[in-house]
This record gives C-alpha cells, structure tokens and sequence, in this order.
C-alpha cells in the first residue's frame, strides 16, 4: 500500500507526497505528459531530445548537476512514447535544492545554442550507436510502422530518421517547450523522509509563481482496426536470424490491460511458459524465444520475439510458434498457469515498492491515469483476474489478421 497526500496549485500543478519516515532520503519525480507520439510526422525525436536539453541549464542555472551533487543528490529521466520523466534523490534535509532545479527549468531553458548543439550531438550519435551501428538495433525502427500506419506510434522515441534531428532549430525547440514543458501538463511526487505541509509550502514557493501557460490539446489518429497480415522480410548483418511477431491489444489504463498482460505472460514469461518449454526447451527451433506487451497508454502491442537456431528458416518457425499460440487460444489457459502468471505479476508489482524511487514513479504514473490510487488497486486488479477474462483477452488478441511479422534474417 502507497499512502499518499495530494493537492493542486493554482497553476494547475498536480502535487502528489508520499511520506516514508524509515528513510533519510526523499525523491523528486516529475512527469510530463508527454512523448514521442505529441510530436509531429516531420519532426520526430524532440520529446528525446528535450530529455538531454533539460539538464543543459535553465533560465537562472547554468548547470543542473554541480548544484545537486554539492548537496549529494543524484538525478536521471527517461523518455518513451507517451511521457517524460525526470526525478532525483538526495538527503531529505537539501530537498529544497531539488524543489529550486526542477522548478527553474520547468520556468524557461536557457536555450542556449552551443548547449542545444551540444545535447543535440549526443542524440545523433546515440541513435547511430544503438539503433544503426548494433545488431538488431533498427528492429524498432521497422516493426513500428509496420504495425502502425497512422498512430504517431509508428515511429521509435529516439525519432524516425536523424535528420529530424539534425535539422532542428531553436525555433522548433522553444515551441515544443512552451507547448508541453507547463505546470499544468505535470505531475510532480515527492517521496521519502518528508511531510506533507512541508512539501505544500515549497511547492508554493517555488512552483506556484510559474504561469500555467496554455496546454497543447492533444488530437492523435487513433489506429483502425486492422484486417490483414502485414509482412516485412529484411536481411542483415547479425549473428541469428530472429522472428518479431506482433499484435495489437489494448492500452495500458483499458479495463483489459491486465488481461493481455497475463496472456503474455503465459506465452513467453520465463523458462517455464509454454513458448519456451514447446519451442526452446521440448523441440529447440528457437535459441531464446519471449512475449511481452509494450505497456502504451494508447491501444499498443503484445510482441512475441526470439532468435532461431542455425539453418531454422523463418517462416517455419513462425509456423511453430503459431501453433503453440493457436493452442493456448483454443484450450485456454490451466489453473495452474493462471496461479503462476499471478504470482509473478504480484511479486514484481511488490518487488517495485521496496524503493522509494519507484514508488514515486508508480504514484506519478498511476495518477496521469486519472486515478492516482490506481498503484494500490493492481494488486486487487491481479488477483481478482479469472481464467475466463485471460481467455477472453487471447482469443480476441491473437488473430493472424491483426498480425504483424518481421522476418530478420542474416546476410
């Protein structure tokens, strides 16, 4: 259980605290709603972008790292396709050094050209270097737009193409900012050795004077429904040939999510599911084979995905693989196997409370969801998830028609 204390400022800032009197520490976890999938067609990438450029110095800082370390503090983000998010650690009595960064650069960037060249740099050389330069790096870069052909999905968070980035300009930075970068398209948690009354008069403090600024309305193509198989075959430089097989399936605050979640699970959690007992384990087509589900907030994917042994071609492999899938459809899923995908989704949800970090970051996302009490029902959500729903889930899921398969075989 979370407990946790809420308010809003008048800025329409969402201020979520969560006291933890058994540590010395407290976290600062701000989510902006934001990702790759507000960005446009044409200039895709900046939501990654802005990751890196928010630690290049905001209006009245110049640096983001020296002031924090000096206290003994610690900071990190992340982007994907549907938010950022940025947090810190440090001892709970400096957390007004926190509350003074994040709010500055959530105030103004500095944008400073030479730090914009810079981080922008750091970016083109990342996406040479993991999705170019790496084996099976680029999978993403394909799989994507093969199962999406109008959601902004289709394209990876790191960006469609460099020259998106490459061709970025100061303009194109500072709208992207002011149109997401707002009080009022955040949530911010603060987490640890600290108390609520406390953390209302810093937020005030240093938060509430930012105007709240205009948020962007958010108008996405959602994706139809689709109605065939779509088929990608490439070769390329990489020591196995793998097979990406993907389906659509619903978002991650659906109703449903829970039950696909699991229906992965069965199929390609661990050594003991049945894709890697049937097609690894019991007759060795695959080297490694796994199913996971991409965890969207918008409609998203369940992705099954392995290497092949030598000489093993592809499309054989798939046909194995379709056959334990169209078996787990067919007969559905064991009592046994329903206590087991169970237990292991209740362990890693506990397993995610034990730092308070993590805490916080659940807490946050759980609250974008509308609901921020969210993070206590999916234990209930869990356990309460009968064989017939995971049934349901599979069945309306896995159809070969609203398949999408990457071949990728070796040169």
């Amino acid at each position: 259980m979370i407990r946790f204390d809420s308010f809003t400022l008048d800025n329409g800032l969402r201020v979520f605290v969560h006291e933890d009197p058994t540590v010395q520490t407290a976290t600062i976890n701000i989510l902006y709603d934001v990702g790759s999938r507000d960005e446009q067609s044409n200039k895709t990438g900046f939501a990654h972008l802005f990751e890196h450029l928010m630690f290049g110095g905001s209006i009245h800082i110049p640096s983001y790292d020296e002031p924090l370390q000096r206290v003994g503090g610690e900071n990190n983000a992340f982007t994907n396709t549907d938010i950022t998010n940025y947090y810190l650690t440090l001892p709970a009595d400096n957390i007004e050094t926190g509350f003074w960064l994040e709010s500055d650069r959530m105030l103004s960037l500095s944008f400073d050209p030479k730090a914009l060249e810079v981080q922008r740099k750091v970016v083109i050389e990342e996406f040479k270097q993991r999705y170019l330069n790496q084996p099976y790096g680029d999978v993403w870069l394909k799989l994507r737009p093969l199962a999406y052909e109008v959601h902004p999905y289709q394209w990876a968070t790191i960006g469609k193409e460099i020259r998106h980035i490459e061709e970025a300009t100061m303009e194109d930075v500072k709208s992207f900012f002011y149109a997401h970068y707002l009080p009022s398209n955040a949530i911010m948690v603060v987490a640890g050795n600290v108390k609520t009354e406390k953390i209302r008069q810093l937020s005030e403090k240093w938060f509430g004077p930012i105007p709240s600024g205009k948020k962007k309305a958010r108008n996405l193509i959602m994706e139809p429904p689709q109605k065939g198989k779509r088929i990608l075959e490439v070769k390329m430089d990489v020591p196995a040939a793998a097979l990406y097989k993907a389906y659509h399936m619903p978002g991650r605050f659906d109703k449903d999510f829970y039950a696909a979640d699991l229906v992965s699970d069965v199929l390609g959690r661990g050594n003991s599911s049945r894709l890697y007992q049937k097609l690894v384990k019991e007759t060795p087509i695959f080297n490694s084979l796994s199913a996971f589900t991409m965890g969207t907030l918008d409609p998203g994917l369940l992705v099954i995905s392995g290497h092949v042994g030598e000489g093993i071609d592809l499309k054989e492999a798939e046909k194995a693989l379709d056959g334990v899938v169209y078996d787990f459809v067919e007969t559905g899923i064991t009592d046994a196997e329903l206590e087991k995908v169970k237990n292991q989704a209740l362990s890693t949800l506990e397993f995610g409370e034990v730092e308070v970090l993590n805490r916080a970051m659940s807490l946050a996302f759980s609250a974008l969801s509308g609901d921020a009490d969210l993070v206590n029902k999916e234990h209930t959500l869990i356990e309460e998830m009968e064989g017939t729903e995971i049934n349901r889930l599979a069945k309306k899921i896995l159809k070969e028609a609203q398949s999408s398969v990457l071949y990728y075989n070796m040169k």
